[in-house]
């Protein structure tokens, strides 16, 4: 990385605008930054820094960036740094503006915050301009940090070395130079891999411990199943402990066998209960069947005794059977009689209600006389047929003027809603026309937004295609100079070789000579002294294949830019199309108007259902009008009707009044007539009926008197008496068949050979035999539960040790895996006893690092000391601390090795600018070997005697040796004596200011004074 110039604008302390060119002042290898205090030195590698990084170093850096504006600065003015520099190959120039709390435009009170603005730009050395690359503060950090390959801290420990740092690095214990370290060559996946094998080993010990405990929780399950038959305590043993497995299966196999004893003891015993049980079993048996037959012997004396008992109403029972046999010959005619009987009171019944209902003068008609009266009532009843219809017609009338009532209420109403629908038609109208209207408006916004979104999407392509040409121009370009160089170097080689073959041609030649023939050369056919091949002879061959490997290489350099031509073509195409606009803001764009686009489309929806509503609203405003009209006209015709309905009503009226004489109406008369006509025919019916019946009541006593004489009974009555109903007749006949049955049934027990022989023998004791039979079941019962309870034991048993030992199999991997990472993780902490020096991972990294650190500075700091320090690192122990870290000096003037904490103050600075400058080369090496072409050494000057400050300016001034400039930033006044190349910052009341006075060239004679 090498700077070349540095502009800035209303920065720290300096109110105007200042510019530094670093390439004038590294042209002599080493500059002097120098100032009165105050006066802005630091300033202006806080600049550098913030062009790099947009932030400033170390403390010195803020979270506000409104607070690196100078206090000097015009208010119009905005504070702006601008940063030219060359790295790994490519010329770039950074511009960072902070946020800006700015005066409003136009005079207007208060202010206004502009936000920060970044720029990144390469120069084109092919177009001899600058070309833009980015304005992402994002993406010009990023790039940055890969191409110099360190972050801001790093740089400012390598770039802008600040002595005071590595003063207090060299007195600092081992955890802090651990902590600049760690930041300066990044550890943190070593600490991240301390920490991995921690978790990984808490991890593994919590699985462990879990499996433990599980393991545990089966031995006290196996303990509670087991119960009180293991005398031997379950081992007291925690998760973790070693041999736990061992003990919980061992006290698990002692439990299974005496389970196992236990359970063949109550299988015994079981067998022995229920062999018992099968005898009081069969003995309550034989005592239960002869007390049965006992019980069934007993009751069959009694129940024969209870027969003999009724035998009286059994006979009296039989007799009257006999009797309702004979009556049931007799039962036909006493019905007839009875249905006789019954027709003809009805029949008398009917007659007494159809005279009461007579005027009295027929009170003693007979039937002829009855039916001519029926017939007169009908013969008036037909006359009153006309009548009947005109008050029929007058009904309709009625009813028919009903109806025009009710039209005539509902068109008005009809009419009240017409009208008031229809006053509000004209805003209804108006209001779907303003919908119909707004919905066009979206539709025409819709379609003009469409024709815009495709220009903006396709202007967001081509700047995405030109973000990706201008990345693949980077790379055609970093191609080019590859191919360039290659080709050079190819030419290089071909010239060389061609070069070579031509200053030993002469052997060439001398190889085709042919004694006695002349030379092609000289003439001459003598040859005393040819030249001869030298080895490493370059022939022609060799010059055609470096030839031929020289043009291949050329062609791929023209093939190279000819790629790069059509890159930037394709560039600058996409460019001209997508314009300087960021691609965000284009995106941005396009959502919007995508966004617009959807809206319009949503409000431009809603036209055909606007639409839709006007066209029915505009039918329901001509259905509305039509139903007005209609109602209107049926007023009209319902007056006419409702004059003619009135004229034939008075016609009707006058006509019924002459037809129903005394009567409500002629319906009222004709139903009169007709409820007469009824009563005489009824009551003509009934005279003829009771006669009828009179007459077949008579001859039905007669043949029930000649009936019940023949059945052998002296009156109808009696037979009457003696005769049963169907329920009486099942009743006296299931009496019967019962007391039969039962007689069959006793007698046939009574029989019985067994049933009599139990009969003789004591009384059985059924309680006692039941006793037994109980207790020799429960003791049964008793025996099984012991062995149930024994064999689930033996079963739990062995499935809780399956448990057990499926656990101890899988805890086998679990305690190698954390027995494995334990050893690892403690190693790497630095706690293992295999860690002889208790040191970290990190630390062992880092030690590594400062060993690196030591060797370089050591290079240098033996020349600043002309040979005395050397500095070393060392890994041991302080105290009860860990190692690692240890930086010790050597001197060789005493030969001993001591901590740098005791150097002087002199020894400190020249032994501190030695491990930055150490510190800077092996960080550049660890950042991936970029080059540091510019390097700052802050102040530390004034502390050195003129011998040692000499030393000390020889060996910055070696510097230039590896092409490198060194800005010393101090304000010692002789090191203004000594270096020509100055950069003076000058403080005023309005602000510092910057003078510059270039050196001699890089060729000698930048540090004067030298060895006096």
């Amino acid at each position: 990385m090498r700077l070349h110039r540095l502009h800035i604008t209303a920065f720290g302390p300096f109110g105007g605008a200042q510019a530094v060119d670093f390439d004038e002042l590294s042209a002599a290898g080493i500059f002097l930054l120098h100032g009165p205090t105050g006066a802005g030195k630091t300033s202006v590698l806080d600049a550098v820094c913030y062009a790099l990084y947009a932030a400033v170093p170390g403390a010195r850096q803020s979270g506000q960036g409104m607070t690196l504006r100078s206090d000097h600065a015009e208010p119009g003015s905005r504070t702006e740094v601008r940063l030219e520099l060359t790295v790994a190959g490519r010329r770039l120039e950074i511009t960072r503006q902070p946020p800006w709390e700015r005066p409003k435009k136009g005079n207007r009170p208060g202010t206004t915050v502009d936000k920060a603005q970044s720029w990144l730009r390469e120069y084109d050395a092919s177009a001899g301009s600058w070309k833009d690359l980015s304005r992402s503060h994002q993406e010009i950090g990023e790039e940055i940090k890969q191409l110099l390959g360190m972050n801001r801290e790093q740089f400012c420990q390598v770039v802008l070395l600040p002595q005071g740092d590595f003063a207090r690095f060299l007195r600092a214990d081992a955890e802090a130079r651990g902590k600049l370290l760690g930041r300066l060559f990044d550890t943190r996946r070593f600490a991240a891999v301390e920490q991995r094998l921690a978790e990984l080993r808490r991890a593994a010990e919590a699985q462990v411990r879990e499996g433990d405990a599980e393991l545990l929780a089966d031995a006290h399950r196996m303990q509670q199943a087991a119960g009180d038959i293991v005398e031997l305590p379950l081992p007291d043993v925690a998760p973790g402990d070693p041999g736990l497995a061992e003990s919980v299966l061992s006290w698990a196999a002692i439990a299974r066998s005496t389970a196992r004893e236990r359970f063949t003891v109550a299988r015994c015993a079981q067998k022995a209960a229920e062999s018992a049980q099968s005898e009081a079993d069969r003995v309550l048996d034989d005592v239960r069947e002869v007390a049965r037959l006992q019980q069934r012997f007993t009751e069959a004396r009694e129940r024969a005794a209870r027969l003999e008992e009724h035998s009286g109403a059994h006979r009296e029972a039989r007799a009257r059977m006999e009797r309702a046999r004979k009556a049931e010959a007799v039962a036909p005619a006493l019905s007839l009689r009875d249905a006789a009987e019954a027709e003809h009171r009805r029949a008398a019944a009917d007659e007494t209600r159809a005279r009461a209902l007579l005027p009295e003068t027929f009170a003693d008609a007979g039937a002829s006389g009855l039916a001519a009266a029926a017939r007169k009532a009908a013969e008036e009843l037909g006359g009153l047929e006309s009548a009947r219809r005109a008050e029929h017609r007058l009904s309709e009338l009625a009813t028919e003027r009903e109806a025009l009532d009710r039209q005539e209420r509902a068109d008005e109403d009809v009419l009240q809603d017409a009208e008031s629908w229809l006053a509000s038609w004209e805003s209804t109208c108006a209001g779907h026309q303003a919908r119909i209207e707004s919905a066009q408006e979206a539709a025409t916004r819709a379609e003009q937004l469409a024709v815009q979104r495709e220009p903006a999407r396709a202007r967001l392509e081509a700047a995405r295609l030109r973000d990706q040409l201008a990345r693949d121009t980077d790379d055609a370009h970093a191609r080019v100079l590859a191919a360039r160089e290659h080709a050079a170097d190819a030419r290089a080689h071909w010239l060389d070789l061609k070069e070579q073959r031509l200053k030993g041609i002469a052997a060439e030649l001398a190889a085709a000579l042919v004694e006695g023939e002349p030379c092609a050369v000289c003439g001459g056919t003598e040859h005393p002294a040819p030249a001869r091949k030298i080895a490493g002879h370059i022939d022609q061959q060799a010059e055609e294949a470096a030839l031929v490997a020289h043009q291949e290489a050329d062609e791929q350099r023209a093939e190279a830019e000819r790629r790069l031509g059509v890159v930037r073509e394709a560039l600058a195409a996409a460019t001209a199309e997508a314009g300087d606009a960021p691609t965000e803001q284009l995106a941005e764009q396009a959502e919007e108007l995508a966004r617009q686009h959807a809206e319009a489309r949503g409000a431009a929806s809603g036209l055909h259902a606007a639409s839709e509503a006007l066209r029915q609203a505009e039918h329901e405003h001509e259905r509305r009008l039509a139903a007005h009209q209609e109602a209107a006209l049926r007023a009209a015709s319902r007056a006419a009707r409702r004059e003619t309905l009135d004229r034939e009503g008075a016609g009707l009226a006058e006509e019924l009044a002459q037809a129903r004489g005394a009567a409500g109406s002629v319906s009222a008369r004709a139903a009169q007539l007709e409820r007469q006509a009824a009563q005489f025919t009824e009551a003509a019916d009934a005279v003829r009926l009771a006669a009828d019946t009179a007459q077949r009541l008579k001859d039905a006593d007669a043949r029930l008197a000649d009936a019940a004489f023949r059945a052998g009974f002296d009156t109808p009555q009696a037979a009457a008496a003696a005769l049963l109903d169907d329920a009486a007749h099942r009743d006296l006949q299931r009496r019967l068949d019962a007391r039969q049955q039962e007689e069959a049934a006793v007698r046939a027990v009574l029989a019985e050979a067994d049933t009599a022989e139990a009969a003789q023998q004591p009384p059985a004791d059924l309680a006692a035999a039941e006793q037994a039979a109980a207790d020799a079941a429960r003791r049964a019962r008793e025996a099984a539960s012991a062995r149930d309870a024994a064999a689930r034991r033996c079963t739990e048993l062995d499935q809780l040790t399956r448990q057990a030992t499926a656990s101890v199999r899988r805890l086998g991997p679990l305690r190698e895996e954390y027995d494995r990472v334990a050893r690892l993780a403690t190693l790497a902490a630095g706690t293992s006893a295999d860690n002889e020096r208790k040191m970290r991972l990190e630390s062992y990294v880092l030690a590594a690092r400062l060993e690196q650190v030591a060797a370089a500075a050591t290079a240098r700091l033996q020349r600043m000391s002309s040979g005395r320090y050397t500095l070393v690192h060392s890994d041991d122990r302080a105290g009860r601390g860990r190692s690692g870290l240890g930086l010790h000096v050597v001197d060789a003037w005493t030969g001993r090795e001591r901590d740098t904490a005791t150097l002087s103050g002199g020894e400190t600075f020249f032994a501190s600018l030695a491990l930055a400058l150490g510190l800077a080369d092996v960080v550049t090496d660890e950042a991936g070997g970029v080059r540091l072409d510019t390097l700052f050494i802050d102040e530390g000057f004034g502390s050195l005697d003129d011998q040692t400050l000499d030393e000390v300016l020889d060996v910055l001034d070696s510097l230039r040796e590896r092409d490198r400039s060194v800005g010393i930033v101090s304000h010692v006044p002789d090191l203004r004596r000594r270096i020509h190349a100055q950069l003076e910052v000058v403080k005023g009341r309005q602000g510092s200011v910057v003078r510059q006075r270039g050196g001699s060239d890089r060729s000698g004679g930048a540090v004067t004074g030298a060895r006096p």
